[in-house]
């Protein structure tokens, strides 16, 4: 039990100088799974495993040691601590009942079969393989449906849940399933409808102009460029390139991006970099200083996380004033390609609403569609109503019934994204989540600031940077994402929002 006769603020600064502990040697896992996405060599890959898995069991460890579950106890009822302590206690407390369900050998078995498993995908995905990985992919799914039983199907509102909920709950705190549908059920509808509105469009916009082919080499140079007007620290960061783009933010100062480049359509790549700046801002904008390891310096969830990366990509990026500062740029550093492209143009190209296969390089309108597919499978693959080796023919009839398109290959399919061989499962509602929340955020951002298109189109992206800085970023985990949005926006969660954007920006491309 903590010293009895310790003041209350030692027993707070003790909780916190532990939970610091714990954070950095969650960095150094990070550290490991950035190193083994980026530079590690493939034949490094068994022996990172056996690393992963002690990194993860010590952690667990830490998380789980009883010195913590005492000090959470006096802290709980200590009436002197300031409200964004007690909510940092009030989260730490969720953390601590988590972690002490799962069994330690779970947790290193999760972490060294996850590290494992990631390197057969990787393989798998470029051979076109899915045989390869499936034995993988079950050993991942088995034990991830024994650490959901771990966590217990959650009551909410007096309801039972099911076991997928407990591994949502992970990701998006609060939220199930039954939720989720209730979401997307409608959204897919006026989606579904939004897209078949525009196929049927005699419109036909050009793309030609994304269709350049750019130098591997000059597209990095400018991401960095756009990465520098994002006001992204470099000094505390860094961008480098991967199989599958993510985020890391270590620690204090180590804010890790990733990106991917392809010769052609130098836009995919240039997302891609937006897209994990935002979610870098946000990491540079956690009081990590002041708070590493402890739930005031964390994201308050992979929703909210999300909306940081999608507005940046798609509510600043695509936009026309982004593209009146940004063309100029981009002529400039790709030369002969872009010469004869006018803002019309290229405004019209990167806002083209078209079905693909790949979630990560579709459009704006059908993006949330690829969402909802991965979410209906991984949810059966967790109530058992779907078996892995019977995924890739599921996942193809589901994707044509979704999106109308016949898939050509496992690579294009059920192969394409990294998260199920970690075991994310949960991970994928979030995209979509981030979206409205992006969108209800940009409605309240343009009525407090009425100059934002204008700053944007000079290229000044700071006034956003600290909007989103001051009220979302400085909180970490003080308020649960559906109390952080009302307190924003004045009202919950919506997909109105999201629906007006596409609808007010497609429509008048596509003359609809």
């Amino acid at each position: 039990m903590p010293d009895q006769l310790a003041p209350p603020s030692a027993r707070y600064a003790e909780l916190c100088s532990l939970q610091r502990q714990i954070g950095t040697l969650g960095a150094v896992g990070s550290l490991l799974n950035w190193d083994q996405e980026t530079y590690m060599p493939h034949a490094g890959g068994a022996h990172r495993a056996d690393q992963q898995s002690l990194i993860a069991e010590l952690t667990h460890q830490r998380k789980t040691h009883q010195r913590i579950g005492d000090l959470l106890s006096a802290c709980e009822g200590d009436t002197s601590l300031a409200d964004a302590d007690r909510a940092n206690v009030r989260e730490m407390r969720r953390d601590f009942d988590l972690a002490t369900k799962l069994p330690g050998d779970l947790v290193a078995e999760l972490a060294k079969v996850s590290s494992q498993s990631q390197e057969v995908w990787k393989e798998a995905r470029a051979k076109n393989n899915f045989k390869m990985f499936t034995p993988w992919l079950e050993r991942m799914i088995s034990l991830t449906r024994r650490k959901a039983e771990c966590y217990g199907v959650p009551t909410v509102h007096g309801q039972p849940g099911e076991l997928y909920d407990a591994l949502l709950d992970e990701y998006e705190p609060g939220m199930t399933a039954r939720e989720i549908d209730a979401i997307f059920t409608p959204l897919r509808a006026r989606l579904s409808g939004l897209v078949a509105e525009i196929a049927k469009s005699r419109v036909r916009v050009s793309t030609k102009a994304l269709s350049a082919k750019i130098p591997a080499a000059a597209q990095h140079a400018f991401g960095l460029t756009i990465l520098e007007a994002m006001r992204f620290d470099l000094n505390a960061g860094r961008l480098d390139v991967t199989t599958h783009p993510f985020c890391s933010g270590l620690a204090p100062g180590d804010t890790r991006l990733t990106t991917r480049y392809r010769d052609e359509k130098f836009t995919d790549a240039l997302y891609g970099t937006m897209h994990e700046a935002g979610h870098g801002l946000y990491e540079q904008g956690l009081p990590k200083d002041h708070h590493f390891g402890e739930p005031l310096g964390e994201a308050v969830s992979l929703g909210i996380h999300e909306s940081q990366s999608r507005m940046w990509e798609n509510f600043v990026g695509r936009s026309k004033s982004f593209w009146k500062w940004a063309l100029p740029k981009a002529k400039k550093s790709f030369g002969k390609p872009l010469q004869g492209v006018d803002l019309k143009t290229i405004y019209a190209a990167v806002n083209t609403a078209s079905p693909s296969f790949i979630r990560v390089e579709a459009d704006e309108a059908t993006y949330n569609l690829h969402v909802m597919l991965r979410f209906g499978l991984e949810r059966a693959l967790i109530s058992g109503d779907l078996k892995v080796k019977d995924l890739p023919g599921e996942w193809n009839s589901r994707f044509k019934g979704l999106l109308g398109l016949d898939v050509p290959d496992d690579r294009r399919g059920c192969l394409q994204d990294v998260h199920w061989s970690f075991g994310l499962i949960g991970y994928f509602p979030t995209y979509t989540l981030g979206n409205l929340y992006a969108a209800q955020f940009w409605e309240t951002i343009n009525t407090k600031n009425k100059n934002l298109d204008d700053q944007i189109a000079a290229g000044e992206f700071a006034p956003l940077r600290e909007w989103l800085r001051k009220n979302i970023h400085i909180h970490g985990r003080r308020y649960r994402a559906s109390e952080l949005c009302e307190r924003l926006t004045g009202k919950p969660l919506s997909a109105d929002p999201l629906l007006r954007h596409l609808e007010g920006k497609l429509r008048p491309i596509y003359g609809i």
